[in-house]
């Protein structure tokens, strides 16, 4: 009796003879599946903005096209203030003084928004923390340390401080400690006892924390995170959400539809 095409035998022998090149297929597909996953994660890493990735963040690789910006609500709270208090557009900022993308949209883009926008009274930058849980605790003691420059020396006080932080700290969590905090309100001529004490006020912490909730309740779901909209009287802001260490060209589109 002839053996049938489909037998056990023939299939074994039909393994036995391919073996390698199932062995090959496969290697090749493993090895297409890691290519993937590596670009995948590489491009999670230049989308412009911090989320809790294993290994080191590369934030001075080039940011990718930004996405469509979407809608959200915040407050301007009681928050510093840089700039025209009565600007028609408002910014506000939801940052992570330890967010390697903060520091390099404060680098890039900030400066350029502070110029087109800030210093012509267009628009004003309201500043709010988002201290990312795996940057602590030296962002959350970072975010106090501002606040508290505040208190001594109004909002012009907070972003000297704001600025000085962003120009020292190597970010990632690994940046300012105490010794470091107390140098810069040395530096921009604080006093430090008054500075020292503040920092251990509970009521500064609830600040941080109280933005921290208002920004995930706005959508914020990195760092940076910015709603843009048009100033109100309440201080409630209704505009766009864009998120991550975007160029200028993204803010323009935004804001000059704006104005």
């Amino acid at each position: 009796m002839k053996e049938s095409p489909y037998s056990f035998d023939a299939f074994k022998t039909f393994l036995t003879e391919n073996f390698v090149l199932i062995l090959l297929a496969a290697l090749v597909a493993g090895v297409g599946f890691f290519a993937g996953s590596l670009w995948t994660e590489n491009q999670l890493l230049k989308s412009g903005g911090t989320k809790p990735v294993l290994g080191v963040t590369d934030p001075s690789a080039p940011a990718a096209a930004p996405a469509q910006p979407t809608k959200g609500t915040a407050s301007v709270d009681d928050d510093p203030v840089l700039g025209d208090a009565n600007a028609p557009v408002t910014i506000i900022e939801f940052s992570d003084y330890e967010c390697p993308f903060c520091k390099r949209h404060f680098e890039q883009t900030h400066p350029q928004l502070v110029e087109k926008y800030i210093k012509t009274g267009k628009a004003k930058l309201v500043f709010r923390d988002f201290p990312l849980g795996f940057h602590d605790p030296l962002a959350t003691q970072e975010a106090v340390a501002a606040n508290c420059a505040r208190a001594q020396k109004g909002d012009s006080g907070y972003y000297a401080f704001h600025d000085a932080i962003f120009q020292r700290t190597t970010s990632n969590g690994n940046g300012l400690d105490a010794a470091k905090i107390e140098a810069i309100a040395a530096d921009l001529g604080l006093n430090v006892a008054t500075f020292t004490a503040c920092l251990s006020d509970p009521k500064m912490t609830e600040e941080v924390q109280k933005d921290l909730a208002d920004g995930s309740a706005a959508g914020a779901s990195g760092t940076p995170s910015f709603i843009i909209g048009k100033s109100t009287s309440n201080g409630v802001i209704e505009g766009d959400l864009v998120v991550g260490a975007q160029p200028l060209a993204t803010f323009e589109v935004l804001i000059d539809a704006l104005l």
